[in-house]
């Protein structure tokens, strides 16, 4: 029953933030017929995927009627729905979506939709990333989406991540972050709000910000996907769920307090001025400017290096990715 409220309480929040939006939408709702107004969606993740969270107003613009909010359990990855055949899209990591396209996940990468949202925080003693060697690292599982950055992240100084990095696993009742800041393990991966959380305690500092180091703020870190079942029967369906996702990105990036306080409202995350350093940190700004494709070949490869994906970059990139939406949707919503 709280649930339920949290989420009703959460809709209504969003009706008011689509409000400004939702007669330009409906305009273009009459393009095309869509082929079903019905389309699954996961539950809230992290709050830097906010576009998808803010994004069923819009979507109920576009002509959806149906829009189901299925819950997940707190390891349950997105390709891990789809495969389910539970959800239809979703937001996730590109290397976690990259690993479900490895195994076999009948999914198409859509678009990118923020760079940096990942933090690298270490313990005061420790300076940089090649320090890490020999040094305990948090993750809530192996093969977890901390697992596959860091694992790449060290690799790119030279530290091979399977026998010089002591991978601690926390599991599903402790976090990583409550084991960093008991001392126990010496590093961790940050994602909102936990960086802001940190940084307002004076605990630990960051060796690596994927907002603004380079090469990581140079690529997508996280991109929307779709079941390939859904987006080869439901093309127009399709491009208007990437266009309210894509909208969402947008006002994200224009007016990040409005998102910040729905979030928060919803139930989503506890506090607001955390929430509202975050989407104003995460560069949402960058969908037209960034290549998608190259984003998931470059994380593609560095995961093939470290021998976490067995298909080549072109393989990864022909088998799960599909960017006519996001090339049609970059000419018609233009800055």
């Amino acid at each position: 029953m709280p649930m339920m409220r949290t989420r009703r309480r959460f809709l209504a929040g969003i009706s008011v933030i689509g409000a400004g939006l939702s007669l330009r939408t409906r305009c273009r709702a009459a393009e095309e017929r869509l082929e079903t107004t019905s389309v699954r969606l996961p539950t809230a993740g992290s709050i830097c995927m906010a576009p998808q969270h803010l994004a069923t107003d819009l979507l109920r613009a576009e002509g959806f009627t149906d829009i189901r909010l299925v819950p997940h359990g707190p390891d349950v990855t997105v390709p891990d729905q789809i495969a389910q055949g539970t959800i239809d899209f979703g937001g996730n990591y590109a290397s976690t979506l990259i690993s479900g396209i490895d195994r076999g996940v009948a999914m198409k990468t859509l678009v990118g939709v923020h760079v940096g949202c990942f933090e690298l925080f270490v313990k005061d003693t420790i300076r940089s990333v090649a320090e890490l060697a020999g040094k305990k690292v948090g993750i809530r599982a192996v093969g977890s989406t901390e697992h596959l950055f860091l694992s790449v992240i060290a690799a790119n100084v030279g530290i091979d991540p399977k026998t010089q990095i002591d991978w601690v696993t926390s599991g599903p009742e402790i976090r990583p972050k409550q084991l960093f800041i008991d001392g126990k393990i010496d590093a961790f991966f940050g994602v909102p709000p936990d960086p802001q959380e940190l940084r307002a305690k004076g605990i630990g500092h960051v060796v690596v910000n994927s907002a603004v180091d380079r090469p990581w703020s140079q690529y997508f870190c996280c991109m929307l996907t779709g079941s390939t079942d859904y987006v080869v029967n439901h093309p127009v369906a399709t491009k208007r769920v990437v266009r309210a996702i894509l909208k969402a990105t947008d006002l994200c990036a224009t007016d990040p307090v409005r998102p910040a306080r729905m979030l928060v409202h919803g139930g989503l995350t506890r506090r607001y001025d955390y929430a509202l350093q975050a989407l104003s940190e995460i560069p949402y700004d960058k969908w037209r400017e960034y290549d998608a494709e190259d984003a998931m070949r470059f994380w593609a490869l560095r995961l093939h290096d470290v021998g976490f994906i067995k298909s080549s970059p072109q393989k990864i990139i022909a088998d799960g990715t599909d960017w006519r939406f996001l090339n049609e949707l970059k000419r018609e919503l233009k800055a």
